[in-house]
C-alpha cells in the first residue's frame, strides 16, 4: 500500500541540520515533510560537540532555553604533547556573546529541535522512514518532485516543490541524485570509546594528548562520562584487533595513564568501542533543480574541533530563509536562485574550516623526533602569543558572532538570471 504527503519542502535526513532547517521553514509557515531513518533519537558518537557559533544561533532561535540542564559548557582547552602542556586556551578570554563551545548529547538536542517544530501546524515528522528513490518530472533527467521512502507500514510517497538531502556524510540522496562528488580519505581512522569520567580532572576542560605520531581527544561528556577517540592508522582497525584488545588498551596507557584502570575495567570487547571512518568530502555542485545537499551531504568534515553540528546548525539558518523568500515567490527559477545563493554563501566558511582541520591533521600525524619538535614549537608559539591564539580559533569557533546582530550569516545574492 502506498501513502502519499504533499509538502512545499521534504527534508531527509532528521539530524541537527534537517530538524534546524524543518523548524525555520515551519516557522514561515512553509508546509515541511521531514523523513528520518531511525525510529528514535538515541545516538551515540554522534555530533556532541556544539560550536560557541552554533550556541549562538541556538539562542537566538528560542531553543538553547530548552536545552537547559542537558548540557555543559566547556571553558578551556589543552594540548598536552609528550606530557608537556603546550598549548592552553581559556574561552573567557573571547569577547562573543557565547564564548564556551557545549557538549549537548544529540538526542537531547533533537528532541527539542522536534518539539519546536511540532509547535508549527506545518511541520510533520516521519521516523522509521528510509528514502528509496527520487521523484522526477521527465525521467532520470528531470527536475526532483519529491521521494520515495520505505516505511513499516509501507511506501511511502512525498511531493514537494524542493527536496534537501540533509542525510549526512553517507548520503543516499546524493548517491541517488548523481551529483558529482570527492571523497578525500584521511590518513587515519579514530576508536570511539566511553569512560566514567576521572575524579582528578576538571570536566570543563577538552583535553587533547598527543606522544609521537599517536593523539587521542578525551572530551566531558553531560553528565559524568568522557568520550575518548584515539587514533589510529586508516584501516587499521583489523591489524589492531589482530593484536588483541590489550593493544588498545596499551594505547591509551601512553596517552592517558590515569584512565588505565577504567579503560580495563570498562572496555572488555571490541563491542564496547565504535570506529569512524575518518574522510571529507568535496561536492562542487550542491543542488540541481528541486533538491539541494547540506550538512555532511555537502561538505563532509573530521572531528577536528566539533565542526559538523556547527557547519549542519549555520546551513540550516542560512538556508531557509531563501527557500522561504524563493516559495513565496512561487517559481521553480527562483528556487534554483535560492540553492545557488547558499553554495554562494556557505562553501568558502566550509572551505576554511576544512583547511584549518587539515592542517590541524597534518599536525597531529607529524612523527619523529624532529617531527614532534616542530609541532611543539608552533603550538607554544600560539601559547605565548594570545592574539594569534584568539585570530586561529576565531576561524573556527566565531565566524558568525563576528558577522553582526542578525540570526542567519551574511547571504551573498545571486543576481537573477537573465532570460
Amino acid at each position: 500500500m502506498t501513502a502519499e504527503l504533499t509538502a512545499q519542502v521534504c527534508v531527509v535526513g532528521g539530524g541537527p541540520a534537517g530538524l534546524t532547517l524543518a523548524v525555520e521553514l515551519a516557522k514561515r509557515s512553509v508546509s515541511v515533510v521531514v523523513l528520518e531513518q531511525s525510529g528514535h533519537f538515541n545516538r551515540s558518537f554522534r555530533g556532541e560537540s556544539v560550536s560557541p557559533d552554533s550556541v549562538w544561533l541556538l539562542d537566538r532561535l528560542g531553543l538553547l532555553d530548552r536545552l537547559d540542564g542537558t548540557y555543559a559548557q566547556m571553558h578551556h582547552m589543552e594540548i598536552v604533547d609528550s606530557g608537556s602542556t603546550v598549548l592552553s586556551v581559556d574561552f573567557s578570554d573571547f569577547r562573543y556573546p557565547h564564548p564556551y563551545p557545549v557538549e549537548l548529547p544529540q538526542p537531547a538536542l533533537l528532541s527539542a529541535l522536534a518539539d519546536a517544530g511540532r509547535a508549527h501546524p506545518g511541520f510533520t515528522l516521519r521516523q522509521s522512514a528510509t528514502a528509496v528513490g527520487l521523484l522526477r518530472e521527465q525521467g532520470d533527467s528531470g527536475p526532483v518532485t519529491g521521494v520515495r521512502a520505505r516505511t513499516p507500514d509501507g511506501e511511502l510517497v512525498v511531493r514537494a516543490a524542493l527536496t534537501v538531502a540533509a542525510d549526512g556524510r553517507f548520503s543516499k540522496v546524493r548517491e541517488m541524485s548523481g551529483l558529482a562528488y570527492e571523497k578525500q580519505p584521511l590518513d587515519r581512522d579514530v576508536i570511539w570509546l566511553r569512560l566514567p569520567f576521572p575524579e582528578e580532572w576538571d570536566s570543563h576542560t577538552y583535553r587533547i594528548r598527543i606522544r609521537g605520531g599517536e593523539h587521542g581527544l578525551f572530551i566531558p561528556t553531560h553528565p559524568d562520562s568522557v568520550r575518548v577517540g584515539l587514533n589510529i592508522p586508516k584501516g587499521g582497525l583489523k591489524d589492531l584487533r589482530a593484536q588483541g584488545l590489550g593493544a588498545l588498551h596499551e594505547r591509551l596507557d601512553r596517552l592517558a595513564p590515569e584512565l588505565s584502570d577504567t579503560v580495563r575495567k570498562e572496555v572488555r570487547a571490541w563491542s564496547d568501542t565504535s570506529m569512524l571512518d575518518i574522510f571529507t568530502t568535496v561536492v562542487p555542485r550542491w543542488s540541481m533543480p528541486g533538491l539541494v545537499l547540506m550538512g555532511d551531504a555537502a561538505h563532509t568534515l573530521t572531528p577536528i574541533l566539533g565542526q559538523g553540528v556547527n557547519h549542519a546548525i549555520i546551513d540550516a539558518v542560512t538556508l531557509a530563509p531563501l527557500v522561504g523568500e524563493a516559495l513565496a515567490d512561487d517559481s521553480a527559477a527562483a528556487l534554483v536562485r535560492a540553492c545557488e545563493t547558499f553554495q554562494t554563501s556557505r562553501e568558502e566558511a566550509v572551505r576554511r574550516s576544512r583547511a584549518l582541520q587539515l592542517r590541524q591533521e597534518r599536525l597531529f600525524a607529524l612523527d619523529g623526533r624532529l617531527g614532534g619538535l616542530a609541532r611543539r614549537s608552533l603550538y607554544r608559539v600560539v601559547d605565548c602569543n594570545r592574539a594569534l591564539q584568539q585570530k586561529v580559533l576565531a576561524r573556527a569557533y566565531f565566524q558568525v558572532q563576528e558577522s553582526g546582530p542578525v540570526v542567519a550569516p551574511r547571504v551573498v545574492r545571486q543576481p537573477a538570471r537573465r532570460p
